[in-house]
């Protein structure tokens, strides 16, 4: 079986092949989400807590969370359903999918570093990768460099400068996202006074309407009592 580990606080993949029954024994019958002890793979992960987030088995059936079983089922899936991506709207389809259970008929089996240990496993934990792309919405670019509602975001986006196909030196920054300026502020006044203006509108309109109505009725019953004096004279 080979193991999938990924390490998020590196950005590092590593990929090893496990043929010892024993070490594998440790996964068998855990779910999903669980946690294991890296020592079980040897001394080199000796400290290291693994959670399992998925898996393959041979014939490529990926894991789906929430199905209680160690075997492979078929189910209707929707457009909110993991392991399933709709073309159409409100298709809906029926997929083979493997239980969330670990058995020994999985081919890959996904972990995830939670803990990292007191030693260094070369291609994991070494090296970080540093983020490629900054953060885009203007809250988290805030979070990011600790800045307060007074200071201008836009001086701290983060842009990345690389070589386009041309051969020119070429500078991108993202639009950032959710960022409160004078223009969206005038236009939100701008709804708001629209908005009131229709309110407005609608009262008068009704007013009209239920005078209107209230002149119909009142015609409608006097030529009926009018009609009814005519018809007794007769």
């Amino acid at each position: 079986m080979k193991l999938n580990i990924a390490h998020p606080a590196t950005g590092h993949m590593k990929v090893i092949d496990v043929d010892d029954e024993k070490k594998l024994r440790a996964f068998f019958d855990k779910r999903m989400g669980a946690e294991i002890d890296g020592g079980v793979l040897g001394p080199d992960f000796e400290g290291f807590i693994f959670r399992i987030s998925g898996g393959n088995d041979k014939q490529g059936f990926p894991m789906m969370q929430g199905v209680m079983s160690h075997r492979r089922v078929r189910l209707l899936l929707t457009k909110d359903s993991a392991c399933y991506r709709p073309r159409r709207k409100g298709e809906r389809k029926r997929k083979s999918v493997r239980g969330c259970i670990v058995g020994p008929d999985l081919a890959v089996l996904n972990l995830v570093v939670v803990k990292q240990g007191p030693s260094e496993l070369p291609g994991l934990t070494d090296n970080p990768v540093p983020r490629r792309l900054g953060p885009k919405r203007a809250s988290k670019i805030r979070k990011l460099f600790n800045l307060t509602k007074d200071d201008d975001v836009r001086k701290f986006v983060v842009a990345r400068e690389f070589k386009n196909k041309k051969g020119k030196d070429v500078r991108k920054r993202p639009a950032i996202q959710r960022l409160v300026t004078p223009v969206v502020l005038q236009r939100k006044r701008r709804r708001a006074v629209l908005k009131k203006v229709q309110q407005e509108k609608v009262k008068a309109e009704a007013a009209e309407y239920a005078r209107v109505h209230a002149a119909f009725n009142r015609e409608r019953r006097a030529s009926r009592r009018s009609s009814r004096r005519s018809s007794k004279k007769e």
